[in-house]
């Protein structure tokens, strides 16, 4: 009887949650951060953040809300993104190469589109990083990360 009472009072606070999270439109949270807590505290300031926190330790609900993006919480966008890039540059790292040395081509366009390189800039974008190619490639044992990096800095200046 005990498990069914905790499971009924589980799915009435998941239930409470949604609800709040809609009536509360994701406003900002306090010094707990987001999750549970920061849904129903918000961001008073003071000893109230004593509970928010506690909250937000409930059943790791702030852990979860940071990696789905819910509770109020910003989920981890530019990080999947980044992990696809990665993915792509490993896959893709000599065809890369050679369309940064052309400026133009297949796999450029697709990396420029991870990029989310807006369309009307990217034949700027590819003629910036054809024209720094030995920054982005400095040698021929350049490991990944140095390549995206570089290619971010070279695309940031």
């Amino acid at each position: 009887m005990k498990k069914i009472a905790l499971v009924v009072a589980v799915a009435a606070l998941s239930l409470m949650v949604v609800g709040t999270a809609f009536a509360l439109d994701q406003k900002p949270y306090g010094a707990a951060g987001c999750g549970l807590g920061g849904m129903v505290i918000g961001n008073e300031a003071g000893p109230i953040q004593l509970v928010a926190t506690f909250l937000n330790a409930i059943c790791g609900n702030q852990t979860f809300g940071i990696t789905t993006g819910t509770l109020g919480c910003a989920g981890p966008r530019k990080t999947a993104q980044n992990d696809r890039l990665n993915e792509f540059v490993v896959a893709n790292m000599d065809n890369l190469a050679k369309d940064i040395a052309k400026g133009q081509g297949e796999t450029l366009e697709t990396f420029a589109e991870l990029m989310q390189v807006p369309g009307a800039e990217r034949v700027a974008f590819y003629g910036k990083l054809q024209a720094n190619f030995a920054t982005i490639f400095p040698s021929e044992n350049v490991v990944l990360a140095d390549v995206v990096d570089n290619i971010i800095t070279v695309a940031a200046n």
